[in-house]
């Protein structure tokens, strides 16, 4: 990495409360791990799931829902909480309104009582139907100010309907929010209401709107009722038809991203459209390939507000089709996949509303069953190195590829470039070390058209694309130091990833000076990375970055340097503010090294940016007899003491006690930095 050369005036991060999840129970659940023996580690127990939920309750939203946000990161529901079955309104109300978290199974149909009753949802709640089940006749949901962390899923909300097309006098809602943030409404059959099938109303926002079927309604879905330009929302995989107006009116939007969204005026129907996408007040809109079809004014805005379109497909529409004014691009807050217009019909008739199992993912309608790609040096598989396997991985695949690779030697440089999400490279060896890419980049070494790699660009294994997995191999960066001292820049990455999601685990990442490059695709952008059961060797820096990263029930081993000196540093984080670190948990520290010669970690301001705020977390761990009395120092002119550096329930032999130069996290602050809190409704599972 390069250093910064000189120290600004540092801006503090302001503290906040973070909503402890724990860890997730995907990870729970075996109870006891076993971290595997191949380079000597005897193993170690994780904890025990109190009772084990269904699969699907630790889905979580994508798109504005899952940014975080006013405390809240993620939305994942009542995930960690009881799994509740209903059939009762009695028994939903009790549930739905708990203080406490309930994933909240509605097993038949429920009449509302009295015609229009809204059941006003408390935070950390999932409502989902069992199958195609689940129904609630008459009524709907009400989440008011301050209500966050919901999800309203497989359900069929109908029949509140009074008589009355343009009905003023019964505020009936299928899905009414006033002021509420971090909601989900994903596949949910929404029709034939007395007013609106979804209004998300006064400031509500951090709301996602996916693979639902809108129908037989005149106010579909309202968005704003406030000054404020405020709300962040997306709208996606939806499919609207027979439905007259709000489909949906977006007023007063900060962000507001409709995307492969189905809306269908289907003709000899009695219900005609007056309008489709509406983009009113302030709002910034993004409107992308969507289809409209038969529409009247399919696209339209307030001459305040900005609709960006791209993609899009209009079939048999008339009237008003408007664009212009700048928005905003949506994936500098959440990455996210495109379908064909053209395709959707098929898509969305066969995948939005209730599913019959629920134990898929959102997009699974659509998403074949995992491609595996078989890569070996002898040509007995499709590709003979790693790099033309990906290569064949087609662009924005929507569903896994495995790229399987047998044991041997692959010296190559590899990348994942971010359009081909979903890649999984996996040794089928034995152990992880029967698998092994390596090369032997440095910071600078000189480029073949000039110049020199940089630290990033030295990365054996690259990966920019989300949802990226690696198990059982070894990848590595084997540059000599010894032999190119007179080359300037020793930096020599082994893998660097800059994407949201990624899992590792199972390998072994080895180097010297910034082994393991954790980053993020943009300062503003989340990356999350879960590094389990694992091992990472290296001595400068070697675990260092801006992403939100964790190294859990895993071996950090610590080498030498070049000419034989113990001397290093673990982890130099480069955090964002208001963003989580790196948290090292429930691991061991180790290597054949001095006592008391590495530091736990320093702080690094990338390029100087005082605006950094660094965090490492080393809680529950082993510590080897190597690791300093005052494990944190100062880098580059700015010091530890102005970022986040902290120890708990750490033992062994270079653990120690708290104090000025060592600071603990007391019981409760730890509360708040267990896994879940940095996985941040996201729950790593192999595929």
């Amino acid at each position: 990495m390069s250093e910064p050369r000189s120290k600004a005036q540092h801006r503090r991060r302001r503290s906040r409360t973070a909503l402890a999840v724990g860890v997730p129970l995907a990870l729970t659940a075996a109870g006891t791990f076993t971290y595997g023996t191949d380079l000597g580690l005897l193993g170690g127990s994780g904890r025990q799931a109190s009772a084990a939920a269904p699969a699907w309750a630790a889905d979580t939203a994508d798109g504005f829902a899952s940014v975080n946000s006013l405390g809240q990161n993620g939305t994942y529901g009542g995930r960690g909480g009881k799994t509740v079955t209903v059939k009762t309104l009695a028994d939903l109300e009790k549930y739905a309104t708990a203080a406490e978290p309930y994933v909240i199974v509605v097993a038949g149909t429920i009449t509302m009582n009295p015609v229009g009753k809204e059941i006003k949802v408390k935070s950390d709640k999932t409502i989902v139907g069992q199958g195609t089940a689940g129904h609630i006749v008459g009524g709907g949901f009400f989440l008011g100010q301050g209500v966050h962390n919901v999800i309203i899923r497989n359900l069929t909300i109908r029949d509140a309907y009074q008589g009355i097309w343009n009905d003023k006098d019964h505020d009936f809602d299928a899905i009414q929010m006033d002021g509420a943030h971090h909601v989900w409404i994903d596949h949910n059959d929404l029709r034939h209401m007395a007013d609106g099938l979804i209004d998300v109303r006064k400031d509500s926002t951090n709301v996602t709107v996916s693979w639902n079927r809108l129908s037989d309604n005149n106010k579909t879905f309202g968005i704003g009722w406030t000054e404020n330009v405020k709300t962040d929302i997306t709208i996606h995989h939806n499919w609207l038809r027979e439905t007259e107006q709000r489909n949906p009116s977006t007023d007063n939007a900060a962000h507001a991203h409709l995307y492969n969204n189905f809306l269908e005026d289907a003709p000899g129907t009695a219900i005609k459209s007056a309008y489709g996408n509406y983009s009113r007040g302030g709002t910034k809109m993004v409107l992308e390939n969507s289809l409209f079809q038969g529409v009247k004014n399919p696209v339209i805005k307030d001459s305040g507000a900005a609709i960006v379109q791209r993609g899009n497909s209009f079939s048999g529409t008339s009237g008003r089709n408007e664009s212009g004014g700048s928005a905003f691009d949506p994936k500098t807050y959440y990455p996210y996949s495109l379908d064909k217009a053209a395709d959707l019909p098929s898509i969305l008739k066969a995948g939005a509303g209730p599913r019959a199992s629920i134990g898929t993912t959102a997009a699974s309608t659509k998403a074949a069953a995992a491609t595996t790609l078989t890569v070996a040096q002898d040509g007995s598989g499709q590709y003979r190195t790693v790099q033309a396997a990906v290569n064949a991985v087609p662009a924005n695949n929507p569903s896994r590829v495995v790229i399987a690779v047998k044991p041997g030697t692959y010296r190559e440089l590899v990348k994942v470039p971010s359009n081909k999400p979903h890649v999984t490279i996996q040794g089928t060896g034995g152990s992880r070390k029967d698998t092994t890419i390596v090369y032997n980049n440095a910071s600078g070494t000189p480029k073949p058209g000039g110049g020199t790699y940089g630290t990033g660009g030295s990365a054996t294994v690259a990966v920019e694309a989300d949802d990226f997995q690696a198990r059982n191999l070894t990848i590595s960066n084997d540059f000599d130091e010894k032999a190119n001292q007179s080359l300037d820049g020793h930096q020599a990455v082994a893998l660097r990833t800059a994407a949201d999601k990624v899992f590792l685990d199972g390998i072994i990442v080895s180097g010297d000076q910034d082994t393991l490059l954790l980053d993020t695709a943009s300062k503003d952008r989340l990356g999350r990375v879960y590094v389990s059961n694992s091992y990472v060797i290296g001595n400068v820096d070697f675990i260092f970055g801006r992403a939100t990263a964790v190294v859990d029930k895993s071996v950090i081993t610590l080498k030498k340097r070049w000419n034989g000196t113990s001397a290093g540093y673990i982890t130099a984080p480069s955090t964002a503010a208001n963003r989580k670190g790196i948290l090292i948990a429930n691991s061991t520290v180790n290597g054949d090294v001095s006592a008391g010669s590495f530091y736990l970690g320093r702080p690094w301001h990338a390029g100087g940016d005082a605006s950094l705020d660094p965090q490492t977390t080393v809680r529950n761990t082993n510590l080897s007899s190597a690791v300093k009395s005052t494990p944190w120092t100062d880098m580059s002119g700015f010091s530890w003491k102005d970022d986040r550096f902290a120890e708990y329930a750490n033992y062994g032999a270079g653990a120690g006690q708290a104090s000025t130069n060592r600071p603990h996290l007391s019981d409760a602050q730890a509360a708040n930095q267990e896994v879940g809190d940095w996985l941040a409704g996201w729950t790593p599972a192999a595929s």
